[in-house]
């Protein structure tokens, strides 16, 4: 195993900053989720600390060693990509091997280690197979023995499970994580799939525009998220973002001004939201913290809809009605037949709410809006 700290970390093509100013410290068998839109940077940062890509400036540090100028042969790491890149002229079994063979390993121990490492994968009856007479889903786990059996210090994933279907990828979802338990190993993992992010890492790095935006435990970032950027990305469906403004009502208690529609603001959330009086916000609203026959509370608001789309999913309903202009989805209990242009009411809980600058994008924090799970974590 192998601490990692990067410092500084920068790349740049030609006049492109592809990655700028990384600073990342990630402990001996950690599991860390480098997480973000296409073209982010994750997968350079990956690249940097496999030594695949030289750093453009920074530091890469294994265990407190400097290796910006070790090849990545030398460095103890094993990474897996995106496309399997086995050999079709090989055995599963030589594929496995073959990296053992370079190091002049003794045929006996060859025989053990991929054997072992078959069994962990379920692939030991593929061993005799080549690559063509393989399903995606093994393909990849002959990708991961392949880095197994060299015992590295450092495992790095790639997008691993981008070509697998969505069966298969949570499947193998479940076999990386039972494999990161069993082995210990500190792991960095690159995604576009917030889903693989928050189901797989001890820790996520949300990337944007080459830079890293936040860090921290998978359901600290889906509860506490920094900016718009980080709320919008983490949690599917994705966050509901709708503008308003916080006024005075009729009454001088403050409300929510969607334009054609209000809603009060309870006592208890005013302190929140004074400091936005007169001045355009953003509110953000998960669709999953909206429900039916929510039970009756201070800070909870029930209101009327009528829905547009309906979108059943098995699990659960997916409701979408139309709130300043924007359409805003929201999830129902799957027993519910909601119809579309049937009107409904729906619940709230004020202290979900979100409070979004729209110049800045920063996320207002305030430790009212921390759930219990949020404090368990």
């Amino acid at each position: 195993m192998a601490k990692i700290n990067l410092r500084g970390l920068c790349k740049r093509f030609e006049d492109a900053d592809v990655v700028h100013d990384v600073n990342l410290d990630i402990d001996d068998g950690e599991f860390i989720v480098l997480v973000g839109p296409s073209g982010c940077g994750k997968s350079t940062t990956l690249r940097m600390i496999a030594g695949l890509e030289a750093a453009t400036s920074g530091e890469v540090r294994f265990d407190g060693e400097l290796v910006n100028h070790l090849p990545p042969s030398q460095r103890n790491v094993a990474m897996v990509f995106q496309s399997y890149a086995l050999y079709p002229h090989m055995t599963v079994a030589r594929n496995m091997a073959f990296a053992l063979e370079q190091r002049n390993t003794p045929k006996n121990d060859i025989k053990t280690i991929v054997e072992r490492a078959a069994d962990m994968l379920n692939i030991k009856e593929l061993l005799g197979r080549k690559p063509k007479a393989l399903s995606g889903g093994q393909r990849q786990r002959v990708a991961m023995g392949r880095a197994i059996v060299r015992n590295p210090d450092v495992f790095l994933f790639d997008e691993p499970l981008s070509n697998l279907d969505a069966a298969l990828r949570t499947q193998m979802r479940l076999e990386i994580k039972k494999l990161h338990q069993l082995l210990k190993t500190t792991v960095v993992y690159v995604t576009h799939d917030q889903i693989e992010a928050m189901t797989l890492a001890d820790r996520v790095v949300v990337m944007d525009k080459g830079q890293i935006v936040q860090v921290g435990a998978p359901m600290d970032v889906y509860e506490r998220p920094r900016t718009r950027f980080v709320a919008g990305f983490i949690g599917a469906p994705r966050m509901n973002f709708v503008p308003a403004a916080v006024r005075y009502g009729t009454s001088r208690s403050l409300e929510l001004d969607f334009g054609e529609e209000r809603w009060p603001i309870p006592e208890s959330q005013v302190s929140r939201f004074s400091n936005y009086i007169d001045k355009a916000v953003e509110i953000g609203i998960r669709p999953e913290h909206v429900t039916e026959g929510m039970p009756p509370g201070p800070d909870i608001f029930t209101f009327n809809v009528t829905p547009t789309v309906v979108e059943p999913t098995g699990a659960d309903t997916l409701v979408f009605f139309s709130l300043n202009g924007i359409d805003v989805s929201v999830r129902c209990r799957p027993d519910r037949r909601v119809k579309v242009g049937r009107p409904m009411d729906l619940s709230l809980d004020f202290k979900r709410i979100y409070l979004i600058d729209p110049e800045s994008g920063l996320v207002a924090q305030d430790d009212s809006t921390m759930s219990e799970t949020r404090e368990a974590v």
